[in-house]
C-alpha cells in the first residue's frame, strides 16, 4: 500500500494525526525534500528507507514504490501542504493503477490556508469577495491559454498566486490593469516555518518591499480586499437573521 500524505505548510505539529501516524510507521518513506519539513519524518521507525524526492525523477519515484509494494512493505509518499493542490499526484496515481498497487490520500493543510493564519485574516468576507482562486504565473510550465492571470485579474476576488514570488514585477504589473493599484497585497515565505517572514504592500510596492525582503521562492502572494478593514458583518450570527438552529430576534 502507498500512503499520499499531505504534510502541511511547515509546522510539523500541523501535519494530521492520520499522517503522522502512516508516516511513523512506513517502511519507506519517498518525501519532496525541497518544500517538506524533515521535522514531519522525525518519529519514522528504525530502519525506515528514506527518499528524498528532490533528487528523483518519476520513474525513479514509481521504481522505489513498485520494488517496495513487490516486498509487502508499506510506503509514505509525503507531500507539502495537501498534495491535491500542485502536488503532481495524478500522474503518480494513475502509474500506481497501471500496476495494480493499491493507495490512498490523506489530506494535508494546504500553505495558502498556512498563509491566512500567519496573517490572521479571513479570504471569503462578506461585502468583500466570496471567491477565492488559487493559481500561478507561467513560467517554464505553462497555464491554459483561457487561464491567464490578467484573465483571472478580471473577477477582483480574492486571488492567491502559488510559484510566482520570483516574478513578483510581472505579477504586479499585469495585476494592475485589472485590480486598482492600492490593492493591498501580501507575500508570505515559508508560512508556519519557524523563519516565516510576512511583507505587506499593495500592487505599487510590493516588488520592491519583497526585493528588499530577499525572498525569490518558497512563498504564496495574496491580493485582494480581504487584507484591508473594511466589511459586513455575517448573517450566519446576525441576531435579526433566522437559521434552521434559532429564530432571529427582531
Amino acid at each position: 500500500m502507498v500512503y499520499f500524505i499531505g504534510a502541511g505548510p511547515g509546522d510539523p505539529e500541523l501535519l494530521t494525526i492520520k499522517g503522522k501516524r502512516l508516516i511513523d510507521a512506513a517502511d519507506v518513506i519517498i518525501y519532496a525534500g525541497s518544500l517538506v519539513n524533515e521535522q514531519v519524518l522525525s518519529g519514522h521507525k528504525e530502519g525506515a528507507k528514506i527518499y528524498n524526492s528532490a533528487y528523483m525523477h518519476l520513474d525513479e519515484v514509481l521504481a522505489v514504490m513498485k520494488e517496495a509494494e513487490e516486498q509487502g512493505l508499506t510506503t509514505a509518499r509525503v507531500h507539502t501542504g495537501d498534495p491535491a493542490i500542485f502536488g503532481a499526484i495524478r500522474e503518480q496515481m494513475d502509474a500506481l493503477d497501471d500496476m495494480g498497487i493499491d493507495y490512498e490520500v490523506i489530506p494535508g493543510v494546504s500553505s495558502f490556508l498556512g498563509v491566512a493564519a500567519a496573517l490572521k485574516k479571513e479570504y471569503t468576507l462578506p461585502g468583500v469577495s466570496q471567491t477565492v482562486i488559487l493559481t500561478r504565473m507561467e513560467g517554464r510550465t505553462p497555464v491554459p491559454e483561457k487561464e491567464k492571470l490578467a484573465d483571472l485579474a478580471k473577477h477582483n476576488s480574492t486571488m492567491i498566486i502559488f510559484l510566482s514570488v520570483g516574478m513578483i514585477e510581472e505579477l504586479a504589473e499585469t495585476l494592475k490593469k485589472e485590480y486598482r493599484e492600492t490593492t493591498p497585497v501580501a507575500v508570505v515565505y515559508k508560512a508556519t516555518w519557524e523563519d516565516q517572514k510576512i511583507v505587506i504592500g499593495d500592487l505599487t510596492n510590493i516588488a520592491q518591499k519583497v526585493k528588499e525582503a530577499g525572498i525569490t521562492k518558497t512563498a504564496l502572494t495574496v491580493v485582494g480586499d480581504f487584507l484591508g478593514d473594511e466589511y459586513e458583518l455575517s448573517k450566519l450570527y446576525d441576531k435579526a437573521f433566522t437559521t434552521e438552529f434559532r429564530k432571529g430576534i427582531e
